[in-house]
């Protein structure tokens, strides 16, 4: 059985750190690739986001864009597109980092469940995605799979309630202190993307916000350890 129970996503007084595609702000090192998940931890985050794409021979791959290299990834093999997959970043890092997983597309799903037993992560993680099919169908294969509801409109955030999903994902401009206190009292979480300003992450903070997620990792543990 798939190890589920997560790390406790905090206090107010101490929200999880969560690097955005790893450290995405140091520029000397390519986003969602695994030096800059490890550059992340360096820094003192506690895990980070990543996100997951399906090649055309059924990799799961590790791009934010659907296509890399002038190739559309779900189009090309994996092994001329060159990616780090969910296999190697858990690999990696099961063992030692909270893991943020986006699916970006349909059809992942078991792919990821797979890859989790696998490699069960043993620090938390969740399975977010933009997609309520995407999270409806993880939750199908299997509801002890903590997940996440991202959302970056108040049309998406409007269906925050209705999600499977234990945790709330919303962009920093959706998030107020409000939301932070209805989330909590529906017994959910609440996770903000992405935090880049010392003061929000401050903010955000003290309203409770059970986990920050930010590109600029470095100012991120600076301001708030």
């Amino acid at each position: 059985m798939l190890r589920t129970e997560n790390r406790e996503l905090t206090t107010p007084m101490t929200p999880l750190l969560l690097g955005h595609r790893g450290a995405r702000a140091s520029r000397h090192i390519p986003e969602n690739s695994l030096a800059s998940f490890e550059l992340c931890l360096r820094h003192g985050c506690d895990g980070f986001e990543f996100d997951v794409r399906l090649s055309a021979d059924g990799s799961a791959v590790i791009c934010h864009d659907a296509s890399i290299g002038g190739m559309k990834i779900e189009k090309t093999d994996s092994r001329r597109l060159l990616l780090p997959t969910l296999e190697d970043v858990l690999r990696q890092f099961s063992q030692r980092a909270f893991l943020d997983i986006e699916l970006k597309v349909s059809g992942l799903e078991r792919h990821a469940l797979a890859a989790l037993h696998h490699h069960p992560p043993q620090e938390g993680f969740v399975v977010s995605s933009f997609l309520p099919e995407v999270l409806a169908a993880v939750h199908a294969f299997d509801a002890t799979i903590p997940l996440g509801f991202l959302c970056e409109t108040q049309g998406q955030l409007r269906e925050w309630r209705e999600s499977p999903a234990q945790s709330v994902i919303s962009q920093a401009d959706l998030t107020t202190r409000e939301l932070v206190e209805q989330v909590h009292a529906a017994g959910k979480r609440i996770m903000v993307w992405t935090v880049n300003c010392a003061e929000r992450m401050r903010e955000f903070k003290e309203w409770g916000a059970d986990a920050i997620i930010s590109d600029e990792t470095e100012l991120l543990v600076r301001s708030l350890r």
